[in-house]
């Protein structure tokens, strides 16, 4: 990439890690392999982080002398502390999933399977669980309805 290239790439790639960061549903990074580097910033930017155990995290750009530019220096802080972010970023450590979990940087490292989509089966059990968007809908008027009444209620997708 020609140094002329460099800022505008840098801005795109910040706006649209930003706008993921901004989006008003939960949204679920799943690593299944690398996140380096603006990888890494993606994957922060979401809600929650889910990664197989094997996957590979880190800000790495302090080996090519340049500092993580789309985020992932307030975002990496946020979720691990302000000491062990300067340590990674500093020293452009890469870790798996196993520590990743450890230091709170995913919320849960899974064992790999041979189709190599754990984090992604994980994530998508995650997304299973949260209860969806349904303001103003039938179904939200019927889910009222029905605690008022005691009773489950029946959705219809409206």
């Amino acid at each position: 990439m020609h140094q002329s290239e460099v800022g505008p790439f840098v801005s795109k790639a910040r706006g649209l890690i930003t706008e993921l960061g901004n989006l008003p549903m939960p949204t679920i990074a799943a690593i299944d392999g690398a996140a380096l580097g603006g990888g890494l910033e993606m994957a922060l930017s979401c809600d929650i982080r889910v990664s197989s155990n094997n996957a590979k995290m880190g800000l790495v750009e302090a080996k090519l002398a340049i500092i993580p530019g789309a985020g992932g220096t307030q975002r990496l802080p946020r979720c691990i502390g302000v000491a062990l972010a300067k340590e990674l970023i500093f020293a452009a450590r890469v870790v798996d999933g196993v520590e990743a979990c450890r230091l709170g940087l995913v919320s849960h490292s899974v064992e790999q399977n041979p189709s190599g989509d754990a984090a992604y089966l994980r994530a998508l059990d995650l997304a299973r669980e949260f209860n969806p968007q349904v303001i103003p809908t039938k179904d939200r008027l019927e889910g009222l309805a029905a605690f008022k009444e005691k009773r489950t209620p029946h959705f219809k997708g409206e």
